[in-house]
């Protein structure tokens, strides 16, 4: 049985559904040789990207290419044409790629760091950025031991373990697979060109993981209605719920284990009230329904 790894994860628009199919550019004999592009098409929208992929979103674009549906995809030997064919339409479209537009939107998108900083809420200016700035550098003082006397070592970087605090504290709570797909990701970043480790990580590098790996939108309330719905059963007001006991099995027994302590400690933290003596002794889950 095979084995993979994920290499690494990026942020990237969605155009209404997930990338059906992907197709590398020749490398262009009239333009920077060290440049690459790639194609791809969605449910009906034919796009292009320039390579790598870093979840910068200036580097892609995308239109509708057959409203009803694309259902293949291929380039010319040149890298200059992409061929779409739909499929109820029965029709096949030539699209010709206009390279330097591409470059030239990436361009006005800012260099740098820039365009991801505007993927975060208020921007370089805003308050998630501080926070990010402010557990950074907690980490830092942490790391060097809080109460001592000595003099600190001044550094732009924190060990790669402290990486699954730092997303928590920001209100984002991976699994314990994506935490470790993250600490992979930057682990093994630089492992091919230095056959080295990386076990630190700068601020930069962890916005871009952060802006990477967290949901493109939240859960909403109707999604945590419809899991009610499908796991609990409706009482005599119409209401779904799902027992005390049901529930903790159904933490504890599907996905990624959680023990006793896990469940007391993330119960606790919920409803804001210490640990100590804490207890979930006649909790119930319900959710109302939509209407």
């Amino acid at each position: 049985m095979a084995l993979f790894n994920i290499l690494k994860t990026v942020f990237g628009p969605s155009y209404g559904s997930p990338v059906k199919k992907m197709a590398i550019l020749p490398a262009s004999k009239d333009g920077d040789p060290n440049s690459r592009y790639m194609v791809y098409i969605t449910h009906d929208k034919v796009g292009i990207q320039i390579l790598p992929l870093d979840g910068n979103p200036h580097k892609s674009f995308a239109m509708i290419c057959h409203s009803t549906g694309v259902s293949t995809l291929a380039c010319s030997y040149d890298g200059r044409y992409a061929f779409t064919a739909g499929g109820q339409d029965c029709t096949v479209f030539s699209w010709e790629l206009n390279l330097s537009s591409l470059e030239a939107s990436a361009a006005l998108g800012g260099k740098d760091m820039l365009p991801f900083y505007n993927l975060l809420e208020g921007g370089r200016d805003g308050q998630l950025f501080r926070e990010m700035e402010e557990y950074f550098y907690y980490c830092q003082l942490q790391n060097q031991d809080l109460d001592t006397m000595d003099t600190r070592l001044v550094s732009t970087r924190i060990p790669l373990a402290d990486v699954p605090f730092l997303m928590r504290a920001l209100g984002f709570y991976p699994t314990e697979q994506e935490l470790e797909d993250m600490q992979n990701e930057v682990k093994f970043s630089r492992y091919a060109e230095t056959r080295n480790y990386v076990t630190d990580i700068d601020l930069e590098e962890f916005i871009k993981l952060y802006v990477n790996h967290r949901p493109a939108s939240g859960i909403a309330r109707q999604e945590l209605c419809n899991a009610f719905q499908v796991l609990g059963k409706p009482d005599e007001r119409g209401r779904y719920t799902i027992d005390r006991d049901e529930l903790l099995e159904l933490l504890q027994a599907r996905g990624e284990h959680m023990t006793d302590d896990d469940l007391a400690e993330c119960f606790t933290t919920l409803v804001g009230i210490s640990g100590e003596g804490s207890s979930c002794t006649g909790m119930q889950n319900s959710c109302e329904p939509p209407y």
